[in-house]
């Protein structure tokens, strides 16, 4: 009869157990909750936080304070999230985390382990155009010159190691082309350029494209997504272009210390995804320019531990540094 009397006693500790992390997420969260934003205050991660924080705090019972703490494209304030202990500090992440984590020196955190991920919040589609002037038309046109005069076609971005650059880093690894680079400082100084045609071809959000090209400013190449977007049917991704492994989307997403307890991790999805998912939300973010997406914790890992050996291995290629 012992082994039964063990076996009973294992399934008591076993219960208590999950009574006892049931109760630690009912009792969560004690105090006020952080989000810190890694990024300035109009960008996409703190238009989301300050979507989704004050809905959350409704649920919660408790305020939710968005914090912005940039620098280092977002290392700083990443970097003070993975050291939180005191279980009610949250960020707002993106895919731009496992770009930085892997372009400065000594970065102090790991964008996969030191992290523990709650739910995806929204995607943003990149669309590649160029300037009429050079009289490219279609992405096989952008290939044909690039090959014919390696280096004379120009593309910028709002600054090294921003989506827009490692989207063309990727499109320049996956078709062996040599274009120049000219970083700024910001998005304004480089649209203004691409659409003066000071540049020749870069990457665009898709919403802010597609009136460049419907005014007939700036010629559409493809879109940087697995699928067509809505707002630019007519434009064909890379891959229907015959150009594979070119995906650039913009990700966002929430993520928690790798401490957090699984528990409270759980009550976190639930309350940011259902949130995530109100048509609320959805227009909010629409108008932003962004396309509302929740997913599972175990989902937004999948997709951060394919992303991050894939930019790394573009930065290493290409001899990447933002120091």
């Amino acid at each position: 009869m012992k082994p039964f009397k063990h076996f009973g006693q294992g399934l008591m500790a076993l219960g208590a157990c999950v009574l006892a992390v049931s109760a630690a997420a009912q009792s969560w969260p004690t105090q006020s909750v952080r989000i810190i934003v890694p990024f300035t205050a109009g960008t996409g991660m703190d238009t989301i936080a300050r979507a989704v924080g004050p809905r959350l705090s409704e649920r919660l019972g408790q305020p939710v304070v968005i914090v912005n703490q940039p620098g280092a494209s977002g290392n700083i304030g990443a970097d003070a999230v993975a050291k939180a202990t005191d279980g009610h500090t949250l960020l707002m992440g993106a895919n731009t985390m496992m770009m930085a984590s892997q372009m400065y020196k000594n970065v102090p955190f790991n964008p996969i382990r030191d992290f523990a991920p709650i739910s995806m919040a929204a995607y943003g589609t990149l669309m590649l155009v160029a300037h009429p002037k050079t009289g490219i038309k279609s992405m096989g046109e952008l290939i044909a010159q690039a090959k014919t005069r390696p280096g004379s076609i120009s593309f910028g971005s709002p600054g090294v190691g921003t989506p827009h650059h490692m989207a063309m880093e990727l499109f320049k690894v996956q078709t062996g082309l040599f274009m120049l680079h000219v970083p700024y400082r910001g998005s304004a100084g480089y649209t203004q350029d691409l659409l003066s045609g000071e540049l020749n071809v870069g990457f665009l959000p898709v919403h802010i494209a597609q009136a460049f090209v419907r005014d007939g400013k700036l010629n559409a190449l493809a879109v940087g997504s697995p699928k067509r977007h809505p707002v630019s049917p007519g434009v064909a991704t890379f891959e229907e272009q015959g150009v594979k492994g070119v995906e650039v989307d913009l990700w966002y997403a929430f993520y928690a210390p790798a401490r957090t307890p699984v528990a409270v991790v759980s009550r976190l999805n639930t309350e940011i995804a259902s949130i995530v998912r109100s048509n609320e939300v959805k227009d909010l973010l629409g108008r932003a320019g962004m396309d509302a997406s929740a997913s599972t914790p175990d989902e937004l890992a999948q997709i951060g531990q394919k992303d991050y050996p894939r930019w790394g291995a573009v930065i290493k290629r290409n001899g990447i540094s933002a120091e």
